[in-house]
């Protein structure tokens, strides 16, 4: 029989008859939804991979720990202080062997370090510019400077001499002031090269 001339049959694929019931040569296996499987697979590899970035994170955490050189024993501190006190030593032996006469180094202190902070700033703030120059000024290294000298007299709050204070706080007072005084001057530099702002005409009345 050729294929055109191949009866066309109708094939049902109903599992129950019309009173309900299955029928005999229906497939007794359950229909399973395929999208009734993806939402029901889909929350257990959600959680499988919340589970995994959970292990991944504390295996991290755990390998910074480890990572962590630990601190030097009180051993190991008295030992390089030690060591840095002799080698200082034969230094300044050194430079006084091959400058006689020349004024031994002073001893660094807190007025010492306060000191060096303030003249730093000072000269970041194009204070110590020779006569006749233009000054060079440092406004993020002064900032900075000051913040410095800012968290010596925050973290030394109450373990100072009254000279140590008031020494601090001139310094403070000084460099701030000075900060202040040349952003002011920039300002008003930059206002005046823009030029004044034009008076704005007010609105004719068209009669």
């Amino acid at each position: 029989m050729s294929e055109q001339n191949k009866p066309f049959v109708v094939t049902d694929r109903r599992k129950f008859n019309l009173d309900g019931e299955l029928r005999p040569d229906a497939d007794p296996s359950p229909e399973t939804d395929e999208r009734e499987t993806a939402q029901t697979a889909e929350p257990v590899e959600v959680q499988s991979s919340v589970a995994k970035a959970a292990t991944d994170a504390t295996s991290e955490d755990e390998l910074r720990d480890d990572d962590l050189l630990p601190g030097p024993t009180p051993e190991q501190i008295e030992q390089s202080r030690a060591a840095y006190e002799a080698t200082s030593e034969r230094l300044d032996t050194a430079i006084r062997a091959a400058n006689p006469g020349a004024d031994h180094p002073p001893a660094m202190n807190f007025e010492t370090l306060v000191q060096s902070i303030y003249m730093t700033t000072i000269v970041q703030l194009g204070g110590a510019t020779p006569e006749g120059q233009q000054p060079q000024v440092d406004l993020m290294g002064a900032r900075q400077s000051i913040d410095m000298l800012g968290i010596l007299a925050e973290k030394t709050k109450g373990n100072l001499t009254p000279s140590e204070q008031r020494l601090l706080e001139s310094a403070l007072f000084e460099v701030r002031m000075g900060f202040l005084e040349i952003t002011q001057a920039l300002a008003r530099s930059a206002a005046a090269k823009s030029g004044p702002n034009p008076t704005p005409r007010k609105p004719s009345i068209v009669r």
